[in-house]
């Protein structure tokens, strides 16, 4: 194999990072990301392909090198094109917005938008990049209404269609692969929030996803491949591994707020500030005219793993922006007991009750998030935290059941 100056760069750049790890570091080395094994064997898998990814900031290396920017100097990698989902592929864009098509400044490479796109006009995208493969890398957080793995799906259908091949590189699930939890969606509320019946917090990382998106909801599977991570155990939470947290969207700033999304993230159905414009968006909740009386009725329910406090915060933008509002902020005492998708729904049924004002919104987007009727029914209802959750039981089961067949991980 021919050595160019841009290959040795590449390599001396990767030896100079290891050389550099610190012992906690070192002691993590086993672990790898489906990049890292993808580039240890000298990207084996795309050898002789035209290659596009679908990738946004959190394709990084342990040195937060954008991997694009890492392949597109290896002459190793034949790399053509760049595919960018909700909030872009740099990341410039907020919440329900996209970068548009564009040539990347750092590398010349030519950038498209995929957000809101699907099927054949996905496909012709993907047709007119002139790639072979499709290359997926971006870092999920575990909630089925997180659009990202509805990326994935969309792109493994419009690649299918479009005769390409696809590759999953696999990251970590942050708030671990122990178990599916929540509601399992129904198809009448299929959108870019849920296109399938999974479960709420779905407990699977990418690469096991497309695989059940391959083998249960595709009418043709697309040609597919996963590189999978060295190390990973379902149980672990993302500070088990040394790789550094970067924000998947804007609203998504640490770890911490990946693991209550997947019941929090319920409050974008309602009249509440969800915590948007706050530093602690989805940990901190709250309306005009709420006041601690919320905070002591659910801890009154006992959740496991978690507290409330009384809080006070004023919204730098969407929901009451620059009002003082009252609610409160969960502290997760026990990530092991916790469980975010029944915290959410204990944080409805006491905040309904705690506040005359609440409303659902008007388009009834709870019905979305949550896949059905059931929730935004049964808590109007005056059901209580346990009967509500106890109300999917049987369809989660189902799904379990399922998931089963596509996992990878111990």
């Amino acid at each position: 194999m021919r050595l160019s100056r841009r290959t040795l760069l590449a390599a001396a750049t990767a030896t100079a990072s290891l050389a550099s790890a610190s012992p906690t570091q070192a002691a993590h080395r086993h672990r790898r990301t489906g990049f890292e094994n993808l580039a240890a064997t000298g990207y084996e898998q795309l050898q002789g392909q035209r290659v596009g990814i679908v990738t946004n900031p959190t394709g990084v290396t342990r040195d937060v090198r954008h991997i694009v920017d890492v392949m597109h100097a290896d002459e190793r990698v034949n790399l053509g094109a760049v595919f960018g989902p909700e909030h872009g592929f740099r990341g410039t864009a907020q919440a329900g917005g996209s970068e548009g098509r564009y040539d990347d400044p750092a590398t010349g490479l030519p950038v498209y938008d995929t957000y809101l796109k699907s099927g054949r006009p996905l496909a012709d995208i993907f047709t007119a990049s002139a790639v072979d493969t499709v290359v997926f890398d971006i870092q999920d957080v575990g909630a089925r209404f997180y659009t990202y793995i509805w990326t994935l799906y969309d792109c493994m259908e419009a690649a299918g269609l479009a005769g390409k091949r696809f590759v999953v590189l696999d990251r970590p699930n942050p708030v671990t692969g122990r178990a599916a939890q929540g509601p399992v969606l129904h198809r009448e509320f299929a959108t870019f929030v849920g296109r399938q019946p999974i479960s709420q917090a779905h407990g699977m990382t990418v690469a096991e996803l497309a695989r059940l998106f391959n083998g249960e909801f595709l009418t043709t599977p697309v040609p597919l491949d996963t590189v999978l991570m060295t190390g990973w155990r379902r149980s672990e939470f993302y500070d088990a591994w040394d790789l550094p947290w970067v924000p998947p969207s804007p609203n998504m700033p640490t770890p911490d707020t990946a693991l209550v999304y997947s019941g929090t993230c319920l409050f974008e159905g309602t009249n509440l500030s969800e915590g948007r414009g706050t530093t602690r968006p989805f940990e901190l909740l709250g309306a005009e005219g709420l006041d601690g009386r919320w905070a002591a009725a659910a801890n009154e329910l006992g959740l496991p793993g978690v507290h409330f406090r009384e809080a006070y915060f004023a919204p730098t933008f969407s929901k009451f922006q620059g009002k003082t509002i009252g609610g409160v902020q969960i502290h997760v005492h026990d990530r092991s007991a916790y469980d975010p998708v029944r915290t959410g729904i204990g944080l409805l049924v006491t905040a309904k009750k705690a506040w005359s004002g609440f409303s659902w919104r008007s388009d009834n987007w709870i019905d979305k998030l949550t896949g059905s009727t059931r929730v935004r029914t049964m808590i109007d209802a005056g059901a209580a935290t346990d009967e509500i959750v106890a109300g999917w039981r049987e369809e989660l089961n189902a799904f379990r059941r399922i998931r089963k067949n596509y996992l990878l991980y111990r």
